[in-house]
């Protein structure tokens, strides 16, 4: 009777223990997650950014919203179903929010797509793809079913992971401060870019005026810098990786370097 007695207690501790934890993830969730958009916000700023041509496949996407602290704000996608885009985006969308709020500053924004040539062997970041693992216990927990939606379960949990091509971007509010970021996945990396630059500045976070970055454009300083030539053209540039500047991205269409170049809108 005594240890029938003690297993209860122990099993009454260990909810309990639960429900706090529990507690506490709603209470810091709501916290980091104070200032960034809702589900249904996302969603539609997902959905509108579609609405253009994006250089890509024409693809449905996943977006997720992380807060300052890494925190798993919203998820959501733009298809019918969560089956209506790439599964594998799903969490890739996470990896690239995590790593632009990761790398990000006040001071400066990059871009998922600005890392790419530096992480590449021999480049200046070469392992920072490797330094952050995702976090597979949040990333794959839950009933799947509910994937991409108000309460995915992702949503409340620290995703972790570094993401080195096209999609993340950081978020930035009225007073030009970094307040988390956006990852975009479900398509090429250039495309996922211009679409998570449109979501950006559908959520009215893109007030980077002043913060400095690696584009060379004041206007644009975390956009997708295409300035990777080929080897036989390659004589000034980086003898790494063909980048000029050394934050260079690769070409995926000449339509989706265009888009980027003249067809997106100014920071705020």
């Amino acid at each position: 009777m005594k240890m029938k007695n003690t297993l209860v207690h122990l099993a009454i501790m260990g909810s309990l223990s639960i429900a706090s934890s529990n507690v506490l993830a709603d209470s810091d969730h709501s916290k980091s997650c104070a200032k960034l958009p809702a589900w249904s916000t996302l969603q539609g700023a997902l959905k509108a950014a579609q609405n253009e041509k994006n250089g890509g496949f024409g693809l449905n996407m996943w977006a997720t919203v992380v807060g300052r602290d890494g925190t798993v704000c919203a998820v959501a996608y733009s298809g019918a179903n969560s089956g209506s885009q790439w599964p594998g985006s799903r969490v890739i969308s996470a990896q690239k929010a995590n790593t632009a709020n990761a790398f990000g500053l006040d001071t400066l924004a990059l871009s998922t797509a600005n890392l790419y040539s530096a992480t590449q062997p021999g480049g200046t970041l070469y392992g920072l793809q490797a330094s952050n693992p995702v976090n597979t216990e949040v990333a794959y927990r839950g009933d799947s079913a509910r994937y991409g939606a108000v309460n995915d379960p992702m949503v409340g949990g620290k995703i972790g992971g570094v993401n080195v091509f096209g999609g993340g971007l950081g978020l930035y509010d009225v007073n030009h401060k970094i307040i988390g970021a956006v990852g975009v996945s479900g398509d090429s990396s250039c495309a996922d870019h211009n679409i998570a630059w449109r979501v950006r500045n559908n959520l009215k976070l893109d007030n980077l005026t002043g913060v400095n970055g690696v584009s060379g454009d004041s206007a644009y300083p975390d956009n997708i810098v295409y300035d990777i030539l080929s080897a036989s053209l390659a004589t000034t540039v980086d003898s790494v990786n063909n980048s000029a500047s050394g934050w260079g991205h690769p070409s995926c269409t000449p339509e989706a370097t265009k888009i980027s170049s003249v067809g997106l809108p100014p920071v705020r």
